[in-house]
């Protein structure tokens, strides 16, 4: 009986009953070829494909295996890493959104007889914190990729720099107060002396302010002299302390001034220093980019295409440039693409990301290329951008 047309209720029931998961014991891990019932499943055995793919596997069983493993380990460390990160998470859970897909790689195709088995693997060889508990294992995936230890390492040291500025800066303020206390404390107290005259003869003049009076040597005159002078100078030494505790504080307000001026100037050179932090996502509109995930086939493996939308700033919707195909793809299965020195690229992270500009030459040894600015106020700069971050224009 031949197949069913397209449109047929046949054919819609069985497109209907592919969707979704099967049921496991009707699958061929070996052909990858999930079949929806016994008879089916009997059938597929017993088919010149399958027996085919029996003899290649007699010839290299542990080719076969060890693929598999290589493939269910990578798949499973891509989705703990993308989707739960760093964060301490049931290995169980992790492992049922990843069976999820209806196209994984089966346990039973593995060198790892069950899920425990596996989770141990990781914590031995060092992919993954794992603590066993009451309620099961826990996994915490241990990321070593170079970009996000360079990333931390960035960070530890701007929070370092930031915490020596602000010891830097109260240090600078205790100085000030130290002085400004410094100075209050050397204040010179007067000292008041007996007026004495070397002869009967010599005249003793005050000068009061606006009046002045001149004493003669007689008695009287002496001793009117000498509480005038005890008046003038108490006077004097008062207005001497009121200039300068008002000096003082002057001087203790204009060094204030000062300190703060330096520690406002400091934060603003700070801000000028800090340059734009690299992002995670890298996705463009309008940019050619390569296909490098092998799940989707060779049709598409190694073949570039156009993005032509992002969404969630991870996922790309691409339309191939052979066959004009639409594909929903994560930016983790896509490269960018460089192009010939003189065509027209956009950057895609760093500085001077979301900036067009013009290729210039190709640096092989450093795995950089040097660009010259299309757009933005700094067109016209030449500047070297590494490979991953930039990309060529549609």
């Amino acid at each position: 009986m031949g197949k069913a047309d397209f449109l047929s209720p046949k054919a819609i029931s069985n497109r209907i009953k592919a969707k979704g998961l099967q049921k496991l014991r009707w699958y061929c891990q070996m052909c990858q070829k999930q079949c929806r019932d016994e008879n089916g499943f009997k059938c597929h055995c017993m088919s010149e494909s399958h027996q085919r793919q029996l003899l290649l596997a007699s010839e290299n069983p542990t080719k076969f295996m060890d693929y598999f493993s290589d493939e269910f380990k990578s798949d499973f460390l891509e989705l703990l890493r993308r989707r739960f990160g760093t964060k301490r998470v049931h290995n169980n859970i992790v492992y049922n959104e990843y069976i999820s897909h209806r196209e994984h790689i089966h346990m039973n195709s593995t060198q790892w007889e069950t899920l425990t088995d596996f989770t141990k693997w990781l914590g031995r060889e060092g992919f993954c914190k794992v603590d066993e508990t009451p309620k099961g294992w826990y996994i915490q995936y241990i990321d070593r990729d170079p970009e996000t230890i360079r990333r931390q390492e960035e960070q530890a040291r701007k929070k370092k720099q930031e915490l020596d500025d602000e010891e830097r800066s109260a240090r600078m303020i205790e100085e000030q107060v130290r002085k400004g206390r410094e100075g209050k404390g050397t204040d010179e107290t007067p000292v008041y002396t007996e007026l004495k005259r070397e002869s009967e003869e010599e005249k003793v003049a005050f000068n009061l302010g606006a009046c002045s009076s001149v004493a003669g040597p007689s008695k009287s005159s002496s001793v009117l002299g000498a509480s005038a002078l005890k008046a003038a100078s108490s006077s004097s030494s008062t207005s001497v302390k009121r200039k300068d505790s008002s000096s003082d504080s002057r001087g203790g307000e204009k060094k204030k001034k000062s300190a703060l001026e330096e520690i406002i100037e400091m934060e603003k050179k700070k801000q000028q220093q800090q340059q734009p932090v690299r992002t995670d996502d890298w996705l463009q509109p309008n940019i050619i980019v390569k296909v490098i995930t092998k799940r989707l086939g060779e049709k598409y493996h190694k073949k570039k295409a156009v993005i032509m939308e992002v969404r969630d700033k991870y996922t790309a919707v691409v339309k191939m440039i052979d066959s004009g195909d639409k594909l929903k793809l994560d930016q983790n299965h896509l490269e960018t693409v460089i192009p010939a020195p003189g065509k027209r690229v956009l950057i895609l992270n760093g500085p001077y990301r979301d900036m067009e500009a013009l290729l210039e030459g190709i640096d092989e040894k450093h795995f950089s290329a040097a660009l010259t600015l299309d757009s933005g106020p700094q067109k016209g700069k030449r500047v070297d951008i590494a490979y991953e971050d930039f990309s060529k224009l549609a």
